[in-house]
């Protein structure tokens, strides 16, 4: 007898070195489930909740740049992921999911309901394929494992009958080889770019997370032709932020001083950036009288007033290509960002009486090594992370730039599983913590040692900062403080609250040192909601803290 689907589909996944497949277990892929467990060049990770497996395979493919697999299982496993799935499709990051579908020929009353959720995922997927024969399954993976990583990388996904796994695979059928992702052709466009350079009187770049692995290349050009670089929002790896080139990190809540190169430029250079929301600050850049060049590959068309080239190209060659043709440029001088480095320094906290969220930060980046790998979920505590971490080792930094909460923790374990001698820091609130803080059992199970910084100050305080300033009192934003040190050490990991800045240094070296999950539980101040917002200024008077009230 032949190989099966699931045989010749792990033999696929082997071969294009995919390294993890993450999953809640289910009975819909149990033939894929034990070829995996035979298969030792790919690891099953089995996750608590179908949001954390989610958010583990976008963490590897975003630290990687290879796709992991996500399994989605019968309908309620599919809708849990697909969160995850939507922040892979929207920070271009490379995945491929297998969606169950109801079985081609259903048995009555042996199974529970299952649904076809292909509709569901189609708006969230880059490509996606149903597999309406089981001979068709091993052909659609290696299709899919090209197509996410080809163009601009996303989610691919496959649809699969549920009883398509166990059949005999027709060995005669064609299986396509998986293809490396393309690069693009630049032509005559590096030296048209390096004229609009040469011409420009302040020209400056916008970097993300697409440049990544164009790191050295990067700063070669940048001191050759003087060029002010921003980080996107949450891609603050890209560009070293203690380089002197560095402009700052165009973020949530930024200074408004960082803005200065940008609010002056007359050409913007975007270099594997989406220019989202945030990255634009709310679209105000680029204006129309800057003329903007996007390099990337698989690059949508924008709507912007104003002359706009596009450059279809990984960003690694197109650099280099440029900076064999532009012409070398000494006299801009880089004192100009010396502001962005004192902006990035932690203020003096020595009269706050509680925990100061920059206390935290400043302790961390003082123990953890260089190189260390940062997780975040949303929330304001993340502001201070972004302006006081300085990112400056090479993909350090693991966010969701579509506000995702719940991501830290799930995205620090798989960080750790793809870097095991890196130390990993997951920063998360309170609530990312309560979402999918479960999978710290995960990390027990599979003896992974990462440190999760929970910021907890009884306060919902992006919404507490929005209801100070509209109506100068607060409703339904106080939530009671939860003992997340006795909790994780429910769950097998290690647990320690810090409710006095003198225990933060103690407490954080001895779990770095550790050899298994920790988490510590900080206290923060309540009143101190952003780095240059005090809650209390906004409703005019001092407030205590919420679990006091």
């Amino acid at each position: 007898m032949g190989a099966s689907v699931a045989q010749t589909a792990a033999r696929i996944l082997a071969e294009a070195r995919i390294r993890r497949v993450y999953a809640v277990v289910g009975e819909s892929f149990l033939e894929l489930l034990d070829v995996l467990q035979r298969q030792p060049a790919v690891t099953l990770v089995s996750a608590r909740h179908d949001s954390g497996a989610a958010y583990m395979a976008e963490a590897e493919g975003k630290l990687t740049d290879r796709p992991a697999v996500l399994l989605a299982s019968r309908g309620p496993s599919g809708a849990g992921l697909a969160i995850g799935v939507q922040t892979a499709f929207q920070d271009e990051t490379p995945m491929l999911v297998l969606l169950e579908l109801p079985p081609s020929d259903p048995a009555p009353n042996t199974e529970l309901p299952a649904a076809d959720l292909t509709a569901m995922f189609e708006p969230i997927a880059k490509w996606f394929r149903r597999a309406d024969d089981p001979d068709e399954v091993p052909g659609l993976i290696a299709e899919a494992l090209t197509a996410c990583r080809q163009g601009r990388p996303g989610p691919a996904v496959v649809a699969v009958p549920s009883d398509a796994w166990g059949v005999p695979f027709d060995s005669a059928k064609p299986v396509p080889s998986v293809q490396p992702p393309a690069t693009g052709t630049l032509g005559r466009s590096a030296d048209a770019v390096a004229q609009l350079v040469d011409e420009a009187r302040y020209p400056v770049v916008i970097v993300g997370g697409r440049a990544r692995s164009a790191r050295e290349e990067l700063i070669a050009v940048a001191d050759e032709l003087a060029l002010p670089v921003y980080n996107a929002f949450r891609r603050q790896d890209a560009f070293p932020e203690n380089h002197a080139r560095y402009a700052g990190h165009l973020g949530i809540g930024i200074p408004a001083r960082q803005l200065d190169a940008l609010q002056r430029a007359d050409l913007v250079l975007a270099l594997g950036a989406q220019l989202d929301a945030v990255t634009t600050q709310s679209y105000r850049y680029p204006t129309s009288t800057q003329t903007l060049v996007m390099v990337g590959t698989g690059l949508t068309e924008t709507r912007r007033r104003g002359l706009t080239f596009r450059v279809e190209s990984e960003v690694e060659p197109f650099l280099s290509e440029l900076r064999a043709v532009a012409a070398p440029r000494t006299r801009r001088a880089s004192a100009a960002n010396a502001a962005v480095h004192t902006f990035m320094t932690p203020p003096d906290t020595s009269d706050n009486e509680r925990v100061h969220p920059a206390d935290v930060i400043r302790t961390l980046r003082k123990l953890a090594p260089e190189d260390t790998i940062v997780t975040s979920d949303a929330g304001n505590f993340a502001q201070f992370m972004h302006r006081y971490w300085c990112f400056t080792a090479p993909r350090s930094q693991l966010g969701p730039s579509n506000a995702a909460m719940g991501y830290a923790v799930p995205a620090a374990i798989a960080a750790k599983l793809a870097e095991p001698r890196r130390t990993v820091v997951a920063m998360v609130g309170d609530g990312g913590t309560m979402m999918t803080g479960q999978e710290i059992e995960t990390a027990v199970r599979y003896r992974v040692p990462v440190m999760v910084v929970v910021f907890q100050n009884g306060l919902n305080g992006a919404f507490a900062m929005h209801q100070a300033r509209t109506h100068g009192r607060l409703s339904g934003v106080t939530v009671p403080i939860i003992d997340f040190a006795s909790w994780a050490r429910g769950l097998g990991a290690a647990g320690y609250t810090v409710d006095d800045r003198e225990e933060l240094e103690p407490i954080i070296a001895n779990a770095l040192g550790r050899q298994r999950p920790c988490v510590i539980d900080v206290r923060t101040d309540p009143d101190v909601v952003t780095p240059d917002i005090r809650l209390s200024a906004l409703l005019g008077a001092v407030r205590p803290h919420p679990a006091e009230q």
